[in-house]
C-alpha cells in the first residue's frame, strides 16, 4: 500500500491541511444533521456492531472518498476520526446514553 496521505507527502502546507480539516468537520456535522437523534453507546464502547460505530465507518469511509473526488486531497485516517469527533461534540443529534459509559454515575455533567 502506498503512503498517499497528504499530510504526509507535504507537511509544510499547514494552511491546506487545517482548511481540510475545518472543511471535514462541516462535512460530518452536515451528515450527522440528516440523522434524528444519534445515541453514542453507553456500557459498550467497543461494541462495532452498534448503530453509532456502523454509521462512523461508513461516513469515514464517505468522508475520504468526498476529499478525494472534490478537493484531490487524501487524508489520514487521524484527520478523519478527529474532524468527525470534532463534528459529534459539535452536533446537538448526538446524545450520550450514560457518561463515559458508567451507569453508575449521576448524569449531571
Amino acid at each position: 500500500m502506498a503512503i498517499d496521505y497528504d499530510l504526509w507527502l507535504d507537511p509544510d502546507d499547514v494552511d491546506r491541511h487545517r482548511t481540510l480539516e475545518v472543511t471535514l468537520e462541516r462535512y460530518f456535522i452536515e451528515r450527522l444533521a440528516d440523522y434524528p437523534h444519534l445515541r453514542l453507546p453507553g456500557p459498550d464502547p467497543y461494541d462495532y456492531d452498534a448503530p453509532f460505530n456502523r454509521l462512523y465507518t461508513a461516513l469515514i469511509e464517505r468522508a475520504r472518498a468526498y476529499c478525494l473526488r472534490d478537493h484531490h486531497y487524501s487524508p489520514t485516517p487521524m484527520q478523519l476520526s478527529q474532524a468527525f469527533y470534532r463534528a459529534v461534540a459539535r452536533s446537538r443529534k448526538v446524545i450520550l446514553d450514560s457518561p463515559h459509559g458508567d451507569s453508575n454515575r449521576s448524569g449531571g455533567d
